[in-house]
This record gives structure tokens, C-alpha cells and sequence, in this order.
């Protein structure tokens, strides 16, 4: 199976399907790189080259107890580009993934990079801050987290619903949810752990405010992860080339529930098409 050397050596999984244009799909907390499918299937046979890797901590790439923090996830990215020798990127995030994208171009340029697709991200900052009064405040946060950590199962199995926003009316299997439940116990408690505190607490207003290529932002208003006056609307006001597209009723899975419409923007921002 395909494995590239991450930052510190850490081995790091990846799929690589289809030719063309290169599309790198970085995953938010939890999932791993499979639970793109519903993207690399059909986009790869609409003729882009659709790679995707297992954050370090998660499926099948090495569980190591370090590396959270953004500049070695960024790092992880750069040494995937490099590896495959990638040229014109278009870099698809999710969730907290999305600060991997914009701490990359802050740290390693934008040579390689075209443009970015920011999905639902938890961007630019979602804790409590003076400057930030609007944010999760840090015992709330605290709360959140030990609830979480002390049952994770029965926490996702919980929360499953929202992160779909089913009750209002967005329709998907229990089967297909259960699927999605399993692939983000799939990583390991270091890594559920330290990704969600990456996440949640890393100023990225600046570097945001900075980003050197034009981004697609899309977001669902219905989002109970990444609350989207928190996030997409906020990142939409400082990205200075964007294009921003909310989801109505969408929530923080909407990448399953709503993928062909996802599939449809990402296909025209990556051709150019007008938006």
C-alpha cells in the first residue's frame, strides 16, 4: 500500500486515483482519508487526479502521540506535495483540516498551489479571546472535551444526527451513518484529543486575511461542529479572493448528505468555470 514519509518520520497512508489536474484531500478530526469516496469516485472519472491521506493518529497511518499542532500537519501536507512532485494543487479541507490548508501556504508558499476549497472549516478561530468575544468559551470547551473523552463511542453515536443535521430532512441511511460513526472512532484518543484542541484554539485570523490563492468556501447553516457565524461567514470576510457559498439545512457532514451539489461547485471552481 502507498505510504509517505510525514514530518518526523512518521508514516503516513495515501489513495491516489485518476489523472489530470491534482486534487489533495485533507480530512477534518477523526475521519480518514476513505471517507472521501463520495469526492475522489466521481470527480477522479471526471478527469482530475484525486489524492488523499490519513492524518498522523488516524486509520492507517502511524499512531504516534505527537504532531497535532498545525505547523507539523502542515508539514505531513508539504511532504505528501513533495513526494508526488505535485504542481497546480487545488487542496480540498474539511473541518478542522481547513487550518492545515492555510497554515501550509503561510509556511511552505503557494508554488505548488492553485487554489483551496474550505469545507465547513473551524477557521479562523473558534475559542473565546478578548478580541474574539464571540467564541466557546474555554470551560465550555473543557466540558465538551472530557464528556467526549470519557465515552467516545457513545458520544459520537449521540451526535451522529446533528452532525448530519437530519431533522431537517436531510436524508441518509443508518447504515451509512453508522459507517461514518466508525470511521472517526478510527484514530486514536491522543489524536481525537489534540486535533479537536488544534482546531478549536489556533488563531488563524492573520494567515487567513493573507491567503495568497483564491478559495472556494462552502458551508452549511445548520453546522452544530463548526458553528457558521464562527467560521465560514467570518473566513468569508477575511480571505481576501474568495468565492462563498452557503448550504441551507446543511450540517457538518454535508460533504455525504449534499455531495453532488459539493461535487458540482468543485468541479466548476477547479475548471473555472464562473460561479
Amino acid at each position: 500500500m502507498p505510504y509517505f514519509e510525514g514530518s518526523g518520520g512518521t508514516s503516513l497512508f495515501y489513495t491516489d486515483w485518476g489523472q489530470g489536474k491534482p486534487v489533495v484531500f485533507v480530512t477534518g478530526a477523526w475521519l480518514a482519508s476513505s471517507s472521501w469516496e463520495f469526492q475522489m469516485l466521481p470527480l477522479s472519472e471526471q478527469g482530475l487526479r484525486c489524492i488523499a491521506f490519513d492524518k498522523r493518529g488516524h486509520g492507517r497511518s502511524d499512531w504516534v502521540g505527537h504532531g497535532f499542532d498545525y505547523d507539523t500537519l502542515a508539514d505531513d501536507l508539504a511532504a505528501l506535495l513533495d513526494h508526488l512532485d505535485l504542481r497546480e494543487v487545488t487542496l480540498v479541507a474539511h473541518s478542522m483540516g481547513g487550518g492545515e490548508v492555510i497554515r501550509y501556504l503561510s509556511r511552505h508558499g503557494s508554488d505548488r498551489v492553485s487554489r483551496v476549497v474550505l469545507m465547513a472549516v473551524t477557521a479562523p478561530l473558534m475559542i473565546w479571546a478578548p478580541d474574539n468575544p464571540e467564541g466557546i468559551e474555554q470551560g465550555l470547551f473543557d466540558a465538551l472535551m472530557a464528556e467526549r473523552t470519557a465515552d467516545r463511542p457513545l458520544w459520537m453515536a449521540q451526535n451522529a444526527q446533528a452532525f448530519f443535521a437530519t431533522h431537517l430532512g436531510n436524508k441518509i441511511s443508518s447504515e451509512l451513518i453508522q459507517w461514518t460513526v466508525n470511521k472517526c472512532l478510527d484514530c486514536s484518543a491522543k489524536a481525537a484529543v489534540e486535533v479537536i484542541r488544534t482546531g478549536f484554539c489556533t488563531d488563524l485570523r492573520e494567515e487567513a486575511a493573507a491567503l495568497p490563492v483564491p478559495a472556494l468556501i462552502l458551508h452549511g447553516d445548520a453546522d452544530a461542529s463548526a458553528l457558521i457565524g464562527l467560521s465560514g461567514r467570518r473566513l468569508a470576510k477575511l480571505v481576501p479572493d474568495n468565492v462563498y457559498k452557503e448550504y441551507p439545512a446543511a450540517g457538518h457532514g454535508f460533504f455525504i448528505t449534499h455531495a453532488d451539489q459539493i461535487n458540482r461547485d468543485l468541479l466548476d471552481f477547479i475548471k473555472g468555470a464562473p460561479a
